[in-house]
């Protein structure tokens, strides 16, 4: 297996480990729920350095991300982030990612860390235009440090006004003595925070002052665990359950990432175009248990009646509400808020109702 600059510290923590990505990364260091709320209520550290990051630099980078991507570049300003995805051929989706307007003519693809090769191979193999790729994935490590107390103790290890940094913005600066960390404000969690990217030398100067500066809030890393549930509770898609290469992204609620602008041909337009005029016959929703269970991923989703009409691609017991919720396909009529859908958990149908996301408020 991969590690990241912080395997040997997880261990050292105690954490559980697993494999994710082909990575060693720890699974639960307290345990999903006490890390969970640490997130929404306080502050917690999250190792993602297993994300893969490629840079696209010269005259060709803006045309070969036009090409290769859905959402609209062209209107992504220095010192933003832009959430879009790699639609393929067959009108599923790649991967999602987001591109970073670093430098002109120069972006950051953060992609996810199960789809490196396969994103890298497709970028090479789809760059018709000459733009200079380069994969910076090993070269580079990344901590998202999530929650209400993240930027309080950030501030603490920079000179960077955090506050200036607008939700996907970022910007390069010096942090805990180390040049050239990218601060950016995004996040998987909901629950406001920055994610860093630097070099893997500068890892654990970067971790241990972080876990310095934030004794007082109780700082706590985070596993990959509530990781995913701090991102369901918000409604955020995960790559291999809730997207894939045979969804497409307006089956997935993501219209709002797929640009039909004028001179952006990209990847599968005229097909997804034309999906957008038919419109599609499933779609992604969002769903509460009325019944007491929790769903899970492959779940099969049914009527009143008892027929098949969709399945599961995520779910789990929310830590905050203390219910079931997730997320799945449905037939298109079934998706309406309000709608009421069943979920079949061993011989039983549970009722549940289709909710707008996010979960938590």
């Amino acid at each position: 297996m991969k590690t990241t600059p912080f395997t040997d510290t997880h261990i050292a923590l105690g954490a559980k480990m697993h494999e994710f990505a082909g990575y060693n990364m720890p699974i639960e260091y307290s345990g999903i729920i006490d890390e969970h709320m640490t997130v929404v209520n306080g502050v917690g550290v999250f190792d993602v350095s297993h994300m893969g990051e490629f840079w696209v630099k010269g005259p060709q980078a803006l045309a070969f991300i036009q090409q290769v991507t859905s959402n609209d570049a062209s209107k992504l300003p220095l010192g933003k982030a832009q959430y879009t995805c790699f639609p393929n051929e067959t009108g599923g989706i790649v991967d999602d990612l987001l591109v970073y307007h670093y430098e002109p003519e120069k972006y950051m693809l953060v992609v996810n860390a199960a789809n490196i090769q396969k994103d890298w191979d497709w970028c090479v193999s789809h760059n018709q235009v000459g733009a200079e790729l380069e994969n910076a994935s090993d070269n580079m490590a990344q901590l998202a440090i999530q929650g209400p107390k993240a930027q309080e103790v950030l501030q603490r290890l920079t000179d960077v006004d955090l506050s200036a940094i607008p939700y996907y913005a970022f910007t390069t600066g010096t942090f805990a003595g180390c040049p050239n960390v990218i601060i950016s404000n995004t996040g998987y969690t909901g629950a406001g925070g920055f994610e860093l990217y630097f070099y893997p030398k500068d890892a654990l100067t970067i971790w241990n002052a972080i876990f310095e500066a934030g004794k007082p809030e109780g700082i706590k890393p985070i596993g990959l665990g509530a990781r995913d549930t701090l991102r369901l509770e918000m409604g955020f898609c995960l790559y291999g359950n809730d997207i894939d290469d045979t969804t497409s992204p307006l089956e997935a609620g993501l219209g709002w990432i797929t640009k039909f602008v004028d001179g952006k041909n990209f990847t599968n337009r005229a097909a997804l175009e034309a999906q957008k005029a038919t419109g599609v016959r499933r779609k992604l929703c969002a769903f509460q248990l009325q019944d007491k269970g929790v769903p899970r991923h492959g779940y099969e989703i049914v009527d009143a009646e008892g027929r098949a009409i969709g399945h599961v691609t995520s779910g789990t017991m929310s830590p905050v509400l203390r219910v079931g919720i997730g997320m799945g396909y449905v037939e298109t009529p079934y998706s309406k808020v309000g709608s009421e859908i069943f979920v079949k958990v061993r011989n039983r149908n549970l009722r549940a109702l289709v909710v707008k996301a996010p979960f938590r408020k």
